[in-house]
């Protein structure tokens, strides 16, 4: 892992993996939206509604996994002191926030006719909700250190790491309140509760958008390094 914590080694393998996850990514998940939402079959309970799960389930997975990256990442930068790791934590900000806001948004679409009401303060949408707004606060802090002149972005790494203790109480709300919110379909131990048909849609869809997830952190990191190295050819040109 401390190999990759150089920008030149970084950016040699960045570079076609952003093309490869891109491409695969973008063509895995439209193929297997189209699959599911327009090939599939419909619920025998939700009839056409429950459609907009090849969208929303995939939303929801990733603004989970991109709080997971910020936290893993903010955890690196402050033990080991990796400016790489920074990069990565505020590279997966900006998506992590728009497919929270996404899930919530698909969640209130598809709650309208399962619950007859567009929002419920509902445990697993109130805390998915919290997560949108650590997003929003995490954006702002990270802005605010990287324009500050000497900031290390601890600040930010810290709330990292406190933000993810919102990520057990997402997974978890279902089973610890009474909630509106349907259980876990799928988990390790019980297998899945989805019929194969629309099973394997819904993987496909959920693995190709967090590849074009990946693509997408990793163009992030790969514009903020060229930004950082601009910025110090400019200050060196400016020494002289």
């Amino acid at each position: 892992m401390h190999a990759f914590a150089n920008p030149a080694r970084f950016l040699s393998l960045a570079r076609p993996l952003t093309l490869w996850f891109g491409w695969v990514g973008g063509l895995l998940l439209v193929g297997c939206v189209v699959w599911g939402a327009v090939l599939g079959p419909a619920d025998y309970l939700q009839g056409d509604t429950v459609r907009i799960m090849y969208i929303h389930v995939p939303a929801a997975w990733l603004g989970m996994a991109g709080w997971s990256g910020i936290a893993v990442a903010s955890a690196m930068q402050l033990i080991w002191k990796h400016p790489l790791a920074g990069v990565a934590a505020r590279a997966c900000a900006v998506p992590g926030a728009v497919f929270a806001a996404l899930c919530l948004a698909t969640g209130s679409i598809w709650g309208r006719p399962a619950w007859g009401t567009w929002w419920e303060w509902d445990g697993r949408l109130t805390s998915m909700l919290v997560l949108f707004f650590l997003y929003l606060g995490y954006i702002a802090l990270s802005a605010a250190e990287n324009d500050g002149d000497g900031a290390d972005g601890r600040m930010s790494a810290l709330f990292g790491l406190v933000g993810a203790v919102n990520l057990p109480i997402i997974h978890f709300s279902v089973t610890w309140w009474n909630t509106l919110h349907q259980g876990q379909s799928i988990s390790l131990m019980g297998g899945s509760k989805i019929d194969a048909s629309m099973l394997w849609p819904l993987l496909g869809a959920a693995l190709g958008a967090s590849l074009l997830f990946g693509a997408i952190i990793l163009m992030r990191m790969r514009a903020e390094l060229a930004r950082t190295k601009v910025e110090a050819r400019m200050r060196r040109m400016a020494a002289q």
